[in-house]
């Protein structure tokens, strides 16, 4: 799944509401010229004029472009139009991104353009990372504070109270679901019911929190953490039973994701500075390469697999291929194939054979060569 709606889980520790399984796009749509309320065209008519303005303006021509653009998304934005963003920026005629984040959160958000779709899952199932302030005092129906308070206490946990509780939550745990998440309930999305006003009794289910530490005590009403996490893991309700179980309540005012999968800060760039990295390279300065990374950085954690010119042209048009030899592996499993140091797919290793599962067609605009090597 390449877009999520509100929340889904560690991919998406706050809400965003009516993000489907979709890539975005800004072209422009022509609108169809005014007519009279009797259905007579006006050719004098200004919305005319206007509708036949907007026609009249070049489209601009997509490309195949390919790559992962790491986002440092900013708070106020959502994950839908970041990508949307990213996409016109680019001319892309395909993006997706691996985690929603919602407005409040800013932080990682992998944009995949063009090829890179296809390696979505495996950022998807990777571990987060998240930094993220809890305001104690007050429990919200979203579990953050875009919600409303729905239980207020005066009390306000000490260092040594939180420190003690944290080891209940690291490892395998059972947690609730908020209210707001994407979890569907008889075919319908929670947070539809939730805004509905329906209370929905969600199952609890495991999720794993590699680590869960205590970072700063700002102030007697304010706390960050700083958490990882396996895929399903919801922070706002960590926020949440942390603060039921201390007895004072508690809500995120404040989330950072600074891990993805194989990316971390160091891979982020601002907006502002994507957007003026684009601007330069329309004035035949510098390239949009230089924004990208290879699709296969989402790969790191799969072996890769070097194959012959011959087995690649196999392999390309989707048979399979027998390895065979003293030097042909001797593993089973996914892997990453590769020609003359080229993607060209993702394949089944076992028995000596390689069966193709996903073939890549990287013509087009891909990470420039220096940034194969990461820092």
């Amino acid at each position: 799944m390449i877009v999520t709606t509100r929340s889904d889980a560690a991919d998406s520790p706050s809400a965003e509401s009516a993000a489907a399984n979709q890539t975005h796009s800004f072209d422009a749509a022509g609108a169809d010229v005014a007519r009279a309320a009797d259905g007579q065209f006006r050719p004098n008519d200004p919305r005319a004029n206007k509708s036949q303005r907007q026609n009249q303006q070049p489209r601009r021509d997509k490309r195949d472009v390919h790559g992962w653009v790491i986002l440092d998304k900013p708070v106020g934005m959502t994950s839908t139009h970041a990508v949307a963003v990213v996409k016109r920026l680019f001319s892309a005629k395909r993006a997706g991104h691996a985690g929603t984040l919602d407005p409040l959160a800013s932080g990682g958000l992998p944009v995949a353009l063009g090829e890179a779709t296809k390696t979505v899952p495996f950022v998807m199932d990777g571990r987060k990372r998240y930094r993220f302030t809890v305001c104690w005092g007050e429990e919200r129906d979203t579990d953050d504070t875009e919600g409303r308070a729905t239980a207020t206490s005066d009390a306000r946990p000490t260092v040594e109270a939180i420190e003690t509780l944290l080891p209940r939550f690291r490892g395998l745990i059972e947690q609730i679901p908020p209210q707001y998440s994407a979890i569907k309930i008889q075919g319908e999305r929670a947070y539809d019911l939730a805004r509905d006003g329906e209370t929905v009794e969600l199952k609890p289910r495991p999720v794993e929190i590699h680590e869960l530490i205590l970072v700063e005590q700002q102030d007697s009403s304010h706390s960050v953490f700083e958490a990882e996490c396996g895929k399903g893991t919801y922070v706002r309700a960590l926020a949440r039973d942390i603060g039921r179980i201390l007895g004072c309540y508690g809500h995120i005012s404040a989330l950072r994701r600074t891990l993805v999968g194989p990316f971390d800060e160091a891979d982020m760039i601002p907006l502002e500075e994507l957007e003026a990295l684009c601007n330069r390279a329309a004035s035949g300065e510098g390239s949009l390469a230089d924004a990208l990374l290879p699709v296969e950085t989402a790969l790191d954690d799969i072996p890769a697999l070097a194959v012959t010119r011959a087995d690649a042209a196999r392999l390309h048009r989707g048979q399979a291929v027998l390895l065979r030899g003293r030097d042909a592996p001797q593993s089973s499993g996914t892997v990453y194939v590769t020609v003359a140091g080229r993607l060209l797919a993702l394949a089944e290793l076992g028995n000596g054979e390689l069966i193709p599962k996903r073939v890549f067609n990287l013509t087009g605009l891909t990470a420039s060569s220096g940034r194969n090597e990461r820092v």
